[in-house]
């Protein structure tokens, strides 16, 4: 696996996980909200980072791949920094 990948696919992983860090955050704070809906938000957003993560690893090209990790990169920026 040439080195490129490996870069690009751990960045989008620590990008991904802090925006499911935000996704279980809105959804617990959702009125009437459980602790399940809560664990669903976790399960989706990291079969979602994973999935992404190995196309990033194994299959997308380079400009496919760093678009991903720089939208990722975007959002993860936005939505921590926005009130």
């Amino acid at each position: 696996m040439e080195t490129w990948r490996i870069v690009a696919a751990g960045s989008f992983i620590v990008g991904g996980l802090i925006m499911v860090l935000v996704g279980m955050a809105q959804a617990r704070d959702r009125k009437h909200a459980q602790a399940s809906d809560v664990w669903r938000a976790a399960l989706i957003g990291l079969a979602a980072v994973a999935v992404i993560a190995l196309l990033i690893a194994y299959l997308l090209p380079s400009v496919a791949a760093w678009g991903i990790v720089a939208a990722t990169a975007i959002a993860v920026v936005f939505v921590t920094m926005m009130d």
